[in-house]
């Protein structure tokens, strides 16, 4: 049975202090969430500290992005070697919000990901449509050729320690999100196309989230869904009120 597995990606957002009294608080909340695997994702500045308050914890402490190279002349980037210093187990790569407005193509992403994968860290690859992609007709096309791109040149073996984030752009913030049965037909799609690439057995363990606009109340119906296996959530993961009952989904 596949892990259930909730991450929270901060995006621009919290100072180091900031960042560090919500991580604690958010330790003291999850502490007793041992069946699930939990993320979040500050900014590069807090990653140090953070990684300090969530020693001993049943959370992890992911990155919102990594350079495609270890080190070099790469002005303001930061290495996947670096944030492994800093304590980070995870990398979220690929988000549309890098994709769209930072303008990273599926080859750039895909080297990012190797490397990443290559140097012991897990990654989240992030795929997903636009609304006008999705109005005509595109959504498994376009997610189809995020997900062949992003994954080549990767061994099933090291596919064990990568985790498919769909999020369709159209509902990143917007306060719209794709009804849990969009979403699993989706989810369900990659999973197909996960066994034409690698195997039967690799489609059945990948573990699959949802993102896009992630809440309390909708949380529930997505992890209901047979090929829904967690959330990369965005601006709920921002506030305990609204993470803590996330990740606690699943408790009355």
């Amino acid at each position: 049975m596949r892990q259930k597995y909730i991450a929270g990606n901060w995006k621009m957002h919290k100072t180091v202090s900031e960042a560090v009294v919500y991580a604690q608080e958010l330790v003291t909340a999850l502490q007793d969430e041992k069946d699930k695997k939990i993320m979040i994702a500050p900014p590069f500045t807090a990653l140090r500290a953070v990684s300090e308050v969530l020693s001993g914890s049943n959370i992890i402490l992911g990155a919102q992005n990594c350079a495609p190279a270890t080190s070099g002349a790469h002005t303001g980037e930061i290495s996947p070697v670096m944030l492994k210093d800093c304590g980070v187990k995870v990398v979220i790569l690929g988000h549309s919000e890098r994709r769209h407005l930072y303008f990273e193509t599926d080859e750039l992403i895909n080297r990012k990901v190797n490397l990443a994968l290559k140097e012991g860290l897990e990654v989240i690859l992030c795929v997903g449509e636009t609304e006008k992609e999705r109005e005509e007709g595109l959504t498994e096309k376009v997610v189809g050729e995020q997900v062949r791109e992003g994954l080549k040149g990767i061994s099933e073996e090291l596919l064990s320690y990568l985790t498919i984030a769909y999020e369709p752009v159209w509902a990143i913030g917007t306060g719209k999100n794709a009804t849990p049965e969009d979403a699993d037909a989706v989810h369900a799609y990659i999973r197909k196309l996960l066994i034409e690439l690698y195997s039967t057995k690799l489609a059945s363990n990948m573990i699959i989230q949802y993102g896009g606009s992630v809440k309390p109340n909708n949380i529930k119906d997505l992890m209901a869904k047979e090929n829904i296996d967690g959330a990369l959530v965005g601006g709920a993961s921002l506030t305990k009120e609204q993470f803590v009952p996330i990740v606690k989904y699943d408790r009355d």
